[in-house]
C-alpha cells in the first residue's frame, strides 16, 4: 500500500526541518532566553497600543495589500510603496521568492554557514541549493561567483549573517552584483540592518533602486522586536514585485500586525535607544568572553558567535548543558555546521553579566 500513497515532489524529503533555539530550562525558576535574537528592551509601546487597538474588531479581514503598512515604511526608507511586499515574517517573503524564481534543475547559491531557511525554500521548489565557502565565517564574494552556473537563478546573501555576526562591506556587494548575470536575482537579506554601525556598511537600498534584479529582505522580528506577530517586508523592482503577489496569499499578514508594525516602525526613538543598548553590550560581552579564553567572531549585529575548545569538559554541548541548568538560554548552531559554537543574543544587563560570570564558572571548572 505505501507504493500508492501520495509522494511529496522530490526535494522536499531531503529538506532538514528548521529547528528553532530552544526557550526553557526546566526545574530553572527565572530563565533568561538568548537563542533566538530577540530585543532585550522589547516592542515600542506605541507598537503595543495599537495591536491592542485592533482587539476590537478581529472579526474583520486585515487589508490583503497592507497598503498603510507599506505606506509607513516607505515614508521611513523613502520608498515607493508599490514596490513594497509584506510577509508574514521575512522566512515568509524568502520562500516567495524562491518559489516565483526556482524551478526543479535550477541553483540557488547561499555561503557556508547562511541563514537555514535559504537550503529549506530552494529544496522546496525542486531546485539544488549550492553552498560558496566562506572565509574566516565571513561571505566570500570570490566563491559565491565561483559557484554560478548556467543553472543559477537566485543568490541569497545575509549581509549581516546570521549565525555568525559578520558582514561584508556595500563595495563587496556591489562587486558580487557586477560579478552575477542579469538574470540571476541577487537577494539582499538584512535583518539585522538597524545594528551595523560601520561606515562601509549599507544596506543596499541602491542596488535594488537602479536595477532589474536585486530585492532587499527585512523583518520586524529584530530591533522592533515583534517577532510574535511574525512580520516583514521585501522591496524590488516592479516585475519582481508583481510575480511575489501573484502567488502570496491573500491575507498573509495580520491586522495586528499591521498596525503595531506601522507605529513600531516610525517610533524613532525606541529604535535609537535599543540600538545603544546594543552598542553598550556588544563590545563589552565580546572583551569579557574574550578574557575568559573563548573566541567570539567580531559580530555587527545583536548576538555574538562564542567557540569552545573541544576538550573534554569544555565543549559547547557541555556550556550549553551548565548554563541552561543555570536559566541562561543560549543557541547550538551545530545545524550550521558549528558544532563548538554556541550563539548569544544580547540581552539585558542582568542576563548578560549573569552569562559572563557563569561561562566563568564553566571554564574554571575541572573537566
Amino acid at each position: 500500500m505505501s507504493n500508492f500513497r501520495p509522494q511529496p515532489r522530490p526535494g522536499v524529503l531531503s529538506i532538514s526541518p528548521y529547528v528553532p533555539g530552544k526557550s526553557g530550562a526546566p526545574g530553572v525558576a527565572k530563565v533568561f532566553k538568548l537563542s533566538s535574537n530577540e530585543s532585550p528592551l522589547g516592542p515600542s509601546p506605541k507598537a503595543i497600543a495599537a495591536y491592542r487597538g485592533v482587539g476590537e474588531h478581529l472579526e474583520d479581514y486585515p487589508d490583503g495589500a497592507a497598503t498603510r503598512l507599506r505606506e509607513a515604511i516607505g515614508r521611513v526608507y523613502g520608498l515607493d510603496p508599490a514596490r513594497i511586499v509584506c510577509g508574514a515574517g521575512s522566512d515568509d517573503l524568502l520562500n516567495l521568492i524562491a518559489r516565483a524564481y526556482l524551478a526543479d534543475g535550477d541553483e540557488a547559491i547561499h555561503t557556508t554557514h547562511g541563514f537555514l531557511v535559504y537550503p529549506i525554500a530552494t529544496l522546496g521548489t525542486g531546485a539544488k541549493p549550492v553552498v560558496a565557502a566562506e572565509k574566516n565565517l565571513t561571505t566570500d564574494v570570490d566563491a559565491i561567483l565561483a559557484a554560478v552556473t548556467p543553472r543559477t537563478k537566485v543568490v541569497f546573501l545575509a549581509n549581516p549573517n546570521n549565525p555568525t555576526g559578520t558582514y561584508i562591506p556595500y563595495d563587496e556587494v556591489k562587486r558580487l552584483h557586477r560579478g552575477l548575470r542579469p538574470d540571476i536575482l541577487l537577494v539582499l537579506d538584512a535583518a539585522y540592518a538597524e545594528y551595523v554601525r560601520r561606515n562601509d556598511y549599507a544596506t543596499g537600498l541602491e542596488l535594488v533602486a537602479e536595477n532589474d534584479n536585486v530585492v532587499m529582505c527585512r523583518t520586524f522580528s529584530k530591533i522592533h522586536a515583534l517577532a510574535a506577530l511574525r512580520l516583514g517586508w521585501m522591496v524590488g523592482p516592479a516585475h519582481v514585485v508583481d510575480a511575489v503577489n501573484r502567488i502570496r496569499g491573500p491575507f498573509n499578514v495580520n491586522a495586528p500586525a499591521i498596525e503595531a508594525g506601522i507605529a513600531a516602525v516610525e517610533d524613532a526613538e525606541h529604535i535609537e535607544r535599543s540600538r545603544q543598548h546594543n552598542e553598550r553590550w556588544l563590545p563589552w560581552l565580546t572583551e569579557e568572553i574574550g578574557k575568559l579564553g573563548l573566541t567570539v567572531t567580531p559580530s555587527v549585529a545583536n548576538f555574538i558567535l562564542i567557540h569552545f575548545p573541544g576538550t573534554d569538559g569544555k565543549t559547547a554541548t557541555a556550556a550549553d548543558a551548565f548554563l541552561t541548568a543555570r536559566g541562561l538560554v543560549l543557541r547550538s548552531v551545530a545545524g550550521y555546521g558549528l558544532p563548538n559554537a554556541l550563539r548569544m543574543s544580547i540581552g539585558t544587563e542582568e542576563a548578560n553579566r549573569l552569562l559572563v560570570a557563569a561561562l566563568g564558572e564553566f571554564m574554571g571548572a575541572t573537566a
